[in-house]
């Protein structure tokens, strides 16, 4: 069964005095990496990123946080390593980080929707998708393109092969009726898109194989999350991550 679970980090003050806190709980390695970047927003989304998968990762499956550990394949993605079966990928823009859980294959892309200059689509889309991008009505442009590279971000998030795919070698399209179509060499995978906030797009890949209807998206408020965190994981999870 797929799950897709998102937190919304606008209380910026909670999250600055709960900080240090939460490093406690997360491997050296990657407290270094969270407090490398250069913005404190960014800290903030990889931080909180760690908080949500693990958290889910002890519901789902029992595994204790000082018993977590990741690695990555070959590409950079992440990977549980104590569970083979277990697939999960991460994004984070601006004010979300969203989470999508799967017994396979699986990628996510969320994306604020801000304006951009048209020719980037030029250069990272396939030509039949730039071609379709400037045939769609100017108000409507900007939405259709954060669809189209949300859907691309996620297919490439699932295969685990990340930019060594290049956006522009594959196809994907959403027609008037909302459905998603793609190359017959895609034909492998399924795609769903998701309403979490009306100023971003969400996107989710998954392999066809087993396939579920997913559940709505588990919004958590971000004290709820963090409280469920370092209570230690107690028997008495957060309703909203059961």
């Amino acid at each position: 069964m797929k799950n897709i679970y998102a937190v919304t980090i606008r209380d910026r003050n909670y999250i600055e005095n709960i900080f240090e806190t939460l490093m406690l709980y997360i491997s050296k390695d990657r407290q270094a990496r969270i407090k490398s970047f250069y913005r404190k927003e960014d800290s903030y989304r990889a931080l909180l990123a760690d908080v949500l998968i693990r958290t889910i990762i002890f519901r789902d499956l029992g595994i204790n946080n000082s018993d977590i550990i990741f690695h990555t394949n070959e590409y950079g993605k992440p990977i549980l390593s104590n569970e083979k079966g277990f697939h999960f990928n991460i994004s984070h823009s601006m004010e979300w980080v969203v989470c999508t859980t799967s017994d396979r294959p699986i990628g996510i892309d969320i994306e604020y929707i801000q304006p951009i200059d048209f020719d980037i689509a030029k250069r990272f889309f396939s030509m039949d998708e730039y071609e379709d991008l400037m045939k769609v009505c100017i108000n409507r442009r900007l939405s259709y393109f954060y669809d189209l590279w949300t859907l691309k971000e996620s297919y490439i998030k699932a295969i685990g092969k990340g930019l060594s795919i290049p956006l522009h070698s594959f196809y994907c399209k959403v027609g008037d009726d909302g459905i998603i179509r793609t190359d017959e060499n895609m034909d492998g995978w399924i795609f769903s898109q998701y309403n979490v906030d009306s100023n971003y797009k969400l996107s989710v890949c998954e392999s066809k194989e087993g396939e579920q209807r997913t559940k709505d998206i588990n919004v958590i408020g971000i004290s709820e999350l963090c409280d469920t965190f370092m209570s230690g994981f107690k028997e008495n999870v957060s309703p909203s991550l059961r």
